[in-house]
């Protein structure tokens, strides 16, 4: 963590994480859910930017002035300082609830050099001194929000910090006269440094922290027609062991945006998490409100025609072919090719059940005589239903589909040229569909969907599993340094 084709494809989108319930207004179509795994490993790779930033603590020059008994009074100072080495061995992200997140860190060590020189009447000794700072203490609250783009915000409420122990080596000639009152030169130390780690701390988080969460997607192009909306509905919630993050997670039209025609629904989790650091859940509604929106721009549309038959199948598209079960088709219009245009009749839904995910698109087809002066003439329309079987999956950052077509059946709903048995046209229909229609969405679907992660993070030990209305994934994540 920083310092810290158009067409059916479309209808396999979207990603949710989800808590166990959601009642407050608007329901959201994503939510994510860290886990205290999550939590545990986001504060490692935290350990190990913030050792990072100790070293870049710019420790001031200090002075100050003495007495001492039998000696009198002098002025010392200490310039150059420069942290040589730091250690960084505990630390814990845990959930602030209601607020956001409590960072503790915890036997940490600093050591320190530097120079220094003291005043006294004729005498102006100097030498370098060596210093070790034990049992660093640092605990910072985290406040985490939304900005009006809808991206996480996060600000440092808090940070207070504790040295168990601060010992100073000092060396030089006349060097035992600062020994005479290190106690006093521990102390200014102590203070210096306590001050100087929050603020790098409060730094770190604006100048690092902050800028890696606006790295979050707030919406992602699907396509050249659609894209999802990732913004945040409201601040990240904290719970006793777990983080929520709600996003809208909406389909839209990007050339013609309008309100979502539907609401998300409420949706149960399983309150066991495993082992994993997040969890996903995919709501029906992401990937119904696909269909919604590309059914309603008319792309799930096709046309098929003679030249997208191969030489050799034993039916053409032409009236000639039909002669054996469209007799009259022939008589008016010999020698003539035809053209099958298929709509869906209304926005498809994906059915989820446990174990299964299927589509039950509402099509129909209408053939056309392709005549001679371009024109083209209706003879008869059919019905089309047939059952898809669905089946998702993830990589290391993006939401994959593939569709298994069933056999279609058609029936007859309108014709100008007579009443005939549909069943002899089900293998060309069936032929077109598994062998242009579906290896052209299925290439479309193995392109995926970017799912809303932070920058230079991917997802791996990847489990899904199919639950009534919603899907269900566990993994692990892993931040890629650069």
């Amino acid at each position: 963590m920083g310092a810290w084709a158009g067409g059916l494809p479309s209808l396999l989108l979207g990603l949710l994480f989800s808590s166990t319930q959601w009642t407050h207004g608007a329901n959201p179509g994503l939510v994510a859910r860290i886990t205290d795994k999550g939590l545990e490993y986001a504060a490692k790779e935290g350990l190990l930017a913030l050792q990072r930033e100790l070293y870049k603590i710019t420790l001031p020059d200090f002075s100050g002035d003495f007495k001492i008994k039998h000696i009198g009074s002098g002025h010392y100072e200490f310039s150059r300082l420069e942290i040589r080495s730091c250690e960084v061995h505990s630390t814990a992200l845990k959930p602030l609830p209601g607020q956001g997140l409590t960072l503790a860190i915890t036997d940490s060590s600093i050591r320190v050099e530097g120079r220094w020189k003291v005043r006294k009447s004729f005498l102006k000794p100097r030498g370098s001194f060596d210093l070790r700072v034990k049992g660093i203490t640092i605990s910072i609250s985290l406040l985490l929000g939304s900005d009006p783009s809808g991206r996480p915000t996060v600000t440092t409420s808090t940070c207070v910090s504790h040295i168990d122990d601060v010992e100073v080596d000092i060396s030089g000639s006349l060097g035992w006269l600062l020994n005479l009152f290190h106690n006093h030169v521990e102390s200014k130390f102590r203070r210096v440094l306590q001050s100087e780690i929050c603020e790098m701390v409060q730094k770190s988080g604006t100048t690092d922290l902050q800028p890696y969460l606006q790295t979050l997607p707030v919406t992602a192009k699907i396509d050249s027609f659609a894209g999802i909306d990732y913004s945040l509905m409201e601040a990240p919630q904290a719970a006793a062991q777990t983080l929520d993050v709600m996003f809208k997670g909406e389909i839209f039209n990007l050339n013609q945006r309008s309100p979502a025609a539907s609401v998300a629904p409420v949706i149960n989790l399983p309150e066991d998490h495993g082992q994993h650091m997040v969890y996903f859940a995919i709501s029906d509604y992401i990937f119904n409100m696909a269909g919604q929106v590309y059914h309603e721009a008319g792309y799930l549309n096709f046309c098929f025609t003679d030249d997208m038959i191969p030489p050799d199948f034993h039916i053409r598209l032409t009236t000639k072919s039909f002669r054996p079960f469209v007799p009259r088709l022939v008589r008016l219009y010999p020698n003539m090719n035809l053209e099958l245009q298929g709509t869906v009749v209304s926005a498809p839904r994906l059915n989820f059940s446990p174990g299964n995910l299927s589509l039950t698109p509402q099509m129909e087809m209408e053939a056309f005589v392709l005549l001679p002066n371009s024109l083209k003439k209706s003879v008869f329309r059919l019905g089309v239903a047939t059952n898809v079987s669905a089946i998702l999956s993830f990589n290391n950052s993006r939401l994959i589909g593939f569709l298994r077509p069933g056999k279609v059946h058609l029936e007859l709903k309108e014709s100008n040229v007579g009443v005939f048995n549909v069943e002899l046209l089900e293998a060309l229909i069936n032929y077109y569909i598994i062998n242009n229609l579906y290896p052209k969405v299925n290439e479309k679907l193995a392109e995926g969907l970017p799912l809303p992660l932070l920058k230079q993070t991917r997802l791996y030990d990847l489990a899904l599993h199919i639950h009534q209305d919603f899907l269900w994934l566990g993994a692990n994540v892993q931040y890629m340094r650069d």
